[in-house]
């Protein structure tokens, strides 16, 4: 019997994605790009916890990196930057789907909206994929329901786009740096879960998939 993926050497491992034993090479060239590993398999742990001692940076080209974040602006909207990211992982949770690469595409456009709304021009453009549309929608949706309740509130502070767009800025970059760059890896994802251990709503669900 030979590995079902690459037809040529021994399978050893089993594959909760597959189905099946597969060979260590093709786990290793495999996961998180072609298979969606659970989160906690050993092999996809050890390969994070390898990843972890090798800092990754920024190409010079990537997207929104020459923007200044204000050095206080996290600090003073520590709630709303938690709210941010709780709404991303409960819709990761929704949507089981969802990839880091997808909601990297929805933050990214909806940044850039905010960014051109702080000049007081309104052009939005989601992105084209549908998970990330469909998680664009949703912060969208979050944001203003923000904006309504502060207004509802006499002498609340008004939240400025320029101060939406930063804080989305931060976890664009955020993201970026915590992500593998596989094509199916929910690195960045399952750290926004992980800032929430309390929140059954963010809990995982069972796997159905039996491993021997």
């Amino acid at each position: 019997m030979s590995c079902p993926i690459c037809e040529k050497r021994k399978p050893a491992r089993f594959c909760p994605a597959k189905g099946e034993k597969i060979c260590a090479v093709c786990c290793g060239i495999e996961r998180e790009v072609t298979m969606d590993c659970p989160s906690d398999r050993s092999y996809l742990v050890a390969a994070h916890r390898y990843e972890d001692g090798h800092e990754r940076s920024l190409p010079a080209d990537t997207p929104l990196l020459a923007e200044k974040i204000p050095q206080d602006l996290v600090y003073t909207h520590q709630q709303l930057m938690a709210a941010l990211a709780f709404s991303i992982a409960k819709f990761c949770v929704v949507q089981p789907a969802a990839a880091d690469a997808d909601v990297l595409a929805a933050l990214q456009s909806l940044a850039q909206t905010y960014k051109t709304l702080s000049t007081g021009i309104i052009y939005e453009r989601p992105p084209d994929a549908p998970l990330p549309r469909e998680l664009y929608a949703a912060l969208v949706a979050f944001i203003s329901e923000v904006n309504k309740q502060q207004s509802e509130r006499a002498g609340a502070p008004i939240l400025k786009d320029s101060e939406v767009f930063y804080l989305l800025v931060f976890l664009y970059r955020m993201g970026l740096l915590r992500t593998n760059g596989r094509p199916r890896s929910r690195r960045f994802i399952e750290f926004l879960r992980r800032q929430f251990p309390q929140s059954p709503d963010l809990q995982h669900k069972e796997s159905r998939i039996i491993v021997p």
